[in-house]
């Protein structure tokens, strides 16, 4: 083995040796001219811009220098132990504590958004269009801002008014003075109220009309009042007999008349369009002029002047009768017997030459 070589393999591990320690020396070297060179590096903190020449060469060590603390919701650009270089960026947006209060319950949270509605969002609180937010969506955030979520809802309502018809009376010569006929019913009108109301948190705070319109109109009720003067009353054919005061017995009933009435004409009407000119829809239909609803078996118009409204009579081959109603054709010695059936009531004719008791109030019983 040559010198050199024997030399080379004895001094091998001194030669490495030196190698790492030149090598270590040139890194140290480079770290120390590195660490201690001035670097400018731009700071953003929440938007304000700030460019600063430093030594440091670590992030944390950076911003501790500049009195930059950074709290466990701040967001920072870099990590924290990352290498400071120059001509380096660092942005870093501190978060803000805000309180958002809805739906009656509050939320508190940290949020590094910049506008009131970038905090709501990142609540995940849901906001329709028509809710109300205090402050705005798009107003600045700050610290411990308070942001207040108010519900709005609208609902639509209807009310319906009536209106009263009118009662209009006109002049009829054709009818009686004193007498009444109803020409047209009247019909009340319905008016139709649409409002709109407003709720906020639950709570009323707008009633609003919206629309009206008529559903129904109104028509006017309308009477005819009778104008035509009665022609001059014929003396009246009949007469009272000896026996008015005598007790009479008739059907097995014994009574005393106040007086007598002869030679009467019978005819019949019922409740119909027939003989009183009202249907069954007539509010008026089947009421006589005493206020009674007609029966058969025992209502009779009468002349009030010859036989009093309310007063009982016998009828000889008919019975007891009760005078309930009057009507325009039956003056003097004339008495319509009511019926039912309107058919029956134009088959009975005209009747003449019958006695009547005139009886009073009250009718007589069997003893």
């Amino acid at each position: 083995m040559t010198f050199a070589l024997r030399w080379k393999h004895e001094n091998l591990r001194l030669i490495l040796l030196s190698g790492i320690i030149s090598i270590a020396m040139t890194f140290m070297f480079l770290v120390l001219l590195y660490g201690t060179a001035d670097k400018s590096v731009s700071v953003v903190v929440n938007g304000q811009e700030t460019v600063v020449s430093t030594k440091q060469w670590v992030l944390q060590r950076l911003l501790d220098e500049q009195a930059i603390t950074v709290g466990p919701h701040d967001k920072v650009s870099h990590p924290l132990d990352a290498p400071v270089k120059d001509g380096d960026q660092v942005v870093i947006d501190q978060a803000v504590q805000v309180t958002v209060k809805a739906d009656g319950k509050s939320k508190t949270f940290y949020t590094t958004g910049k506008t009131v509605g970038a905090a709501i969002e990142q609540s995940d609180i849901a906001i329709r269009e028509q809710d109300k937010v205090f402050p705005a969506l798009n107003a600045e955030l700050k610290a411990h801002m308070a942001v207040s979520v108010t519900r709005v809802d609208t609902k639509l309502t209807e009310t319906e008014h009536t209106m009263p018809f009118t009662v209009v009376k006109r002049k009829d010569p054709s009818l009686e003075v004193g007498k009444q006929k109803v020409v047209q019913e009247g019909q009340e009108g319905l008016i139709v109220k649409q409002f709109e109301k407003v709720y906020e948190d639950g709570q009323l705070v707008e009633n609003r009309l919206v629309t009206k319109y008529m559903e129904t109109s109104k028509r006017d009720h309308i009477v005819a009042v009778g104008t035509k003067k009665p022609e001059p009353e014929v003396g009246i054919l009949s007469a009272q007999s000896s026996s008015a005061g005598a007790t009479v017995t008739k059907q097995g009933v014994s009574f005393k008349s106040k007086k007598v009435i002869k030679n009467v004409t019978l005819t019949a009407y019922s409740a119909g369009v027939a003989s009183t000119g009202k249907d069954e829809s007539h509010p008026q239909y089947g009421i006589t002029a005493s206020g009674a609803r007609v029966k058969e078996g025992r209502t009779i118009a009468v002349d009030p002047k010859v036989i009093p409204i309310g007063w009982w009579v016998y009828i000889e081959g008919i019975g007891f009768r009760r005078a309930e109603d009057t009507g325009s054709a039956i003056k003097g010695n004339k008495i319509d017997v009511y019926f039912d059936s309107e058919s029956y009531a134009l088959k009975f004719g005209r009747k003449k030459g019958y006695t009547v008791y005139v009886l009073g109030p009250n009718k007589p019983s069997a003893s």
